[in-house]
């Protein structure tokens, strides 16, 4: 069934569907009741596309990650769908993968839809040298961008961020104060939060009167069985940690199979802090201590957020969130 067949059914124009279809006011009543009544009757579905043109929205929302096997942006993806479905919107999802140039196929491919507005989980997405950002730029002169953990200062896009500095610093500072004297920090990359929690470790070292040791600050991605190996490297190379505070679960977890593999007490001899507060946290032995950095909340007001642009309220282009340590059985304090 199409929207010709309405029009047949009911006795009215094309135009006059349209109108009904897109909640013109311009239509009495008596009419619109009567091509309801015929849509129901037929089962007819407005294409989404051609009702969009009349509406001005499609409403429907892009939202962009990098990998949706990792546990976070798998959880980010998760809150913000039920939040954009609970204000009666749809959703498409491109996963983009860390390439710039394939980011960027991405988002035109979005825009191309007539999506009413980009969502950027991650901070990845932000890149160092701001010539490469310029698609994004671009693209908010279109619609309105929205940065899920990570900032661009532009017209049109609106940032919602947890505070990875302070959240690092904190864990940093609390396994120094209980006792732990050598403070290893492991992380995947130098993205935008990644920049950020690698100074609040930096800060946490100077604040406490430590020397800053290059050898202590390890950039690794891999398996959690390749994390353990590297760990177990180093510690063959010589270099001696007893606390260790990640990026991400995946690279605690890989510590405490480091622990495990060399025989090694945890907190007892080794402290232990993730961040992420991902499933995998609870699911290891013995249960991971990490940092909370609120992904749900961070969605939640994400969404809040395109709202309130859409409604055409003033909004603020950054919004921070503070972090918190969910102690468990990795550390002493």
């Amino acid at each position: 069934m199409n929207i010709y067949d309405v029009s047949k059914a009911a006795g009215v124009s094309i135009a006059t569907v349209s109108r009904v279809l897109n909640g013109s006011s311009s239509v009495s009543e008596k009419t619109k009741q009567k091509v309801l009544s015929v849509i129901d009757e037929i089962g007819y579905t407005p294409n989404a596309f051609a009702r969009g043109l009349g509406l001005n929205t499609m409403q429907t929302i892009g939202i962009m990650c990098p990998d949706s096997s990792d546990p976070y942006l798998a959880d980010a993806i998760y809150y913000l769908e039920r939040e954009l479905r609970q204000n009666g919107y749809d959703s498409i999802l491109c996963c983009t993968g860390y390439q710039t140039d394939t980011k960027e196929k991405y988002l035109k491919l979005l825009l191309s839809k007539r999506i009413d507005a980009v969502i950027l989980i991650g901070s990845t997405f932000i890149e160092s040298n701001d010539k490469n950002n310029k698609y994004i730029y671009d693209a908010a002169k279109e619609v309105p961008i929205i940065l899920l953990n990570g900032t661009l200062d532009a017209p049109n896009i609106y940032s919602t961020v947890c505070d990875d500095y302070q959240a690092i610093y904190n864990a940093v500072s609390a396994l120094i104060d209980s006792g732990v004297t050598k403070v290893l920090y492991l992380y995947h990359s130098l993205s935008y939060s990644g920049i950020r929690k690698l100074e609040g470790y930096k800060a946490a070292i100077a604040a406490h009167d430590m020397a800053l040791d290059e050898r202590y600050m390890q950039q690794f991605s891999g398996s959690l069985q390749e994390t353990k190996d590297f760990l177990i490297k180093l510690k063959e190379e010589g270099l001696e940690f007893d606390g260790i505070v990640a990026s991400d679960d995946s690279l605690a977890v890989g510590a405490l199979k480091y622990a495990k593999a060399c025989n090694i007490s945890v907190p007892e001899q080794l402290s232990v802090i993730g961040y992420n507060n991902s499933i995998m946290a609870q699911c290891c032995e013995p249960e991971l201590t990490t940092i909370d950095n609120k992904v749900e909340t961070l969605c939640i007001h994400s969404v809040s957020t395109l709202m309130r642009v859409f409604a055409n309220s003033n909004v603020p282009a950054k919004t921070m969130f503070s972090a918190d340590i969910l102690k468990r059985d990795t550390t002493r304090f």
